[in-house]
């Protein structure tokens, strides 16, 4: 299988801009990818297009991430709503921290259109670039026609014309002849490849890349409305982990292949034996297992496989107390003195809302602390049943948790 077909394959390449086939099975070509540093991290909706970048380079192609720290401050139009503006410090602090990030997980080049947009004055703009720019042509682009009803501005309108740009400096500086993005990119490539045309007389190609979607198709890389982020200070490997994991089995298989390096062969095997014994969740387990590995390391990887499987497998107190606040990040959490009743417990940390409630909760059986059931009203909670003295883990029914900590 050519790179070409496996990128077919795996549902890597949508739109096509040139004879791409021949370009990505030829000879090593430069090739760009872009992102706005919108925030201090890229996140698992990035993660697609990385993945895809390295794809290409295990190929021989030289890869170039541009962040873009000019259009960045502007915004690429949205389908609904302009998106908020962003301050230049906190774009210089965005772009800094994500070459950190790229630097250490994928050794890319990394280059700022900032660099050279800013020397660039309004006249000079109008007219070295924007005379290239027929307004009907621009209107006609899906993510321009979608906003015309709602109203766009001049601003989120000249975004094209900044994308286009970026690709014929890069086309005349860095040899870069093939862009790469997201399928709501595809009017920018196409501008971009127009202005080096009719700029240099030269040819320029350009891909997109499926949006990768869960099954109610939303975007993937959002739980909850919280960004899973690649950064594992921002993020954990256990909430990673446990975010391919719980992938639905209707996508788990693309999502195989778009996040994983296993050959057809190896994904082919394993959903053989996950349609065999569904129950094992195997083709879950090796997504998730294979993400975090790639991303946080080896050791990473098993200590969120440790964690699950002690959660799973009721031995919460074989967890350590760093790796319990990891794993209950964003859970009701509260302070306790020792040696207080269980009913005063449940009332005071909010997990009852009075103590005939409370008192409704332990006689029913539906209030666990670190795994202990807990029916005695009358039950004394001490530093002798806590996590290192200290970490109360109450589950109420089948879902709810809360922590408590025993304070002096």
């Amino acid at each position: 299988m050519t790179l070409y077909e496996d990128l077919k394959w795996r549902g890597l390449i949508k739109d096509e801009a040139g004879d791409i086939q021949k370009i990505i099975d030829g000879k090593p070509v430069t090739f760009y990818w872009g992102t706005d540093p919108s925030a201090d991290s890229l996140h698992v909706g990035h993660l697609s297009s990385l993945l895809t970048a390295k794809r290409l380079q295990m190929g021989g192609h030289n890869p170039i991430l541009l962040v873009g720290g000019a259009t960045g401050m502007i915004g690429d139009p949205r389908p609904t709503t302009e998106r908020a503006m962003i301050s230049k410090e906190d774009v210089l602090r965005n772009y800094e921290a994500l070459h950190k990030q790229i630097s250490g997980l994928f050794g890319y080049e990394m280059v700022n259109n900032y660099d050279w947009s800013k020397e660039i004055n309004f006249i000079d703009f109008l007219r070295d670039y924007g005379k290239y720019f027929n307004i009907n042509y621009m209107l006609d682009k899906d993510i321009i026609r979608r906003r015309l009803d709602s109203g766009i501005t001049y601003t989120e309108f000249s975004y094209m014309i900044m994308q286009a740009l970026d690709f014929l400096w890069l086309y005349e500086n860095k040899n870069c002849t093939l862009q790469a993005a997201g399928s709501d990119q595809w009017g920018n490539i196409t501008a971009g490849i127009d202005l080096i045309k009719k700029k240099t007389g030269k040819e320029a190609y350009g891909f997109t890349m499926p949006l990768v979607l869960d099954k109610n198709g939303n975007k993937i890389g959002k739980s909850e409305g919280n960004a899973i982020w690649l950064d594992k200070n921002k993020t954990s490997s256990y909430e990673l982990y446990q975010y391919f994991l719980n992938s639905d089995d209707e996508m788990v298989e693309s999502y195989l292949k778009v996040y994983t390096f296993l050959s057809k062969e190896e994904i082919e095997k394993v959903m053989q034996k996950h349609r065999e014994k569904p129950e094992l969740r195997l083709a879950s387990k090796t997504l998730a297992k294979e993400v975090v590995t790639f991303l946080h390391g080896k050791e990473a990887c098993e200590r969120a496989v440790m964690i699950s499987e002690a959660l799973f497998n009721g031995k919460v107190k074989t967890l350590t107390k760093k790796e319990i606040k990891e794993v209950f990040k964003g859970v009701p959490n509260f302070i306790t003195k020792d040696n207080i009743n269980v009913i005063d417990l449940l009332v005071n940390g909010k997990v009852a809302s009075s103590k005939r409630e409370a008192r409704e909760f332990v006689n029913a059986g539906s209030i666990m602390i670190n795994e202990e059931k807990i029916t005695d009203e009358n039950f004394i909670i001490t530093k002798d049943i806590a996590i290192a003295e200290e970490i109360l883990v109450i589950k109420r029914g089948k879902k709810k948790y809360f922590i408590g900590t025993i304070g002096e």
